[in-house]
């Protein structure tokens, strides 16, 4: 085969031609369309790097109101944990303080039930001393002692004080002496009394002598509003009332 260089030269040239149509008609709109492709890709990347960005920083800031959260949630538990013991203290101190006066309370009733029987047992071991008491004078009553009780009231009368000696000489303007005991009294000791009060009060003083056995034994003298009293049941009334008030 000959080498034949006018074929060659137009081989080139339609090899040129074909390259320039192909350049013209077919590179530069495959060149455009693989640069959109390329370029919707890049932007399909970017987005995605951008959603995948926001996603990141949703996930962190979702991380973070979590840890926060939690933070938030420890502090809650711990300030609940606090009110809870404190109100716990609060009510078991104020269950003790109700103990405490229950306590108290019970005891003070205690102590007043124990001293009212105390009280009641001792009002009936007065009430049976004075019953007592009051068997044994009246089996000691009698004539003889009542005569010795008149002779001590003469002995005391002028030792009476000052302010009773004035009450009875205003008494005995007013009106006779009532002198009364358990048993008659012997002639002697009616005079003898009768002396002492008028002595005692400036001037004669007349005397009404009667009977009250229930003064045991002994005499109650009376003028007026001024009463002197020397018996075995005054006394023991006396002692009784003076008992009674001391409770």
């Amino acid at each position: 085969m000959e080498f034949d260089a006018t074929t060659f030269a137009l081989e080139i040239i339609n090899f040129l031609v074909l390259v320039w149509l192909l350049q013209r008609l077919l590179y530069k709109p495959v060149t455009a369309a693989i640069a959109r492709r390329q370029a919707g890709i890049e932007k399909t990347l970017a987005d995605a790097r951008a959603v995948r960005a926001e996603a990141e920083a949703l996930k962190a800031q979702f991380e973070n109101r979590m840890a926060d959260w939690e933070k938030e949630r420890a502090r809650a538990r711990e300030r609940l944990a606090e009110e809870m013991a404190a109100e716990r203290t609060r009510l078991m101190a104020a269950l003790a303080a109700g103990l405490d006066e229950e306590r108290a309370r019970a005891t003070v009733l205690e102590q007043r039930r124990a001293q009212e029987e105390q009280q009641r047992q001792a009002a009936r071991t007065r009430a049976e001393g004075g019953r007592f008491v009051a068997r044994l004078l009246s089996r000691l009553a009698s004539a003889e002692l009542e005569e010795s009780i008149g002779r001590l009231l003469l002995a005391d009368l002028p030792r009476l004080p000052a302010e009773e000696l004035q009450v009875l000489r205003a008494a005995v303007q007013a009106g006779e002496a009532k002198v009364v005991s358990a048993y008659p009294l012997e002639e002697g000791l009616r005079n003898r009394l009768a002396e002492a009060l008028g002595t005692l009060s400036g001037k004669p003083v007349a005397c009404d002598f009667g009977q009250e056995p229930g003064l045991m034994a002994g005499l109650r003298i009376s003028i007026g509003p001024w009463v002197l009293s020397a018996s075995l049941a005054d006394e023991l009334k006396f002692f009784a009332e003076a008992d009674h008030g001391g409770r």
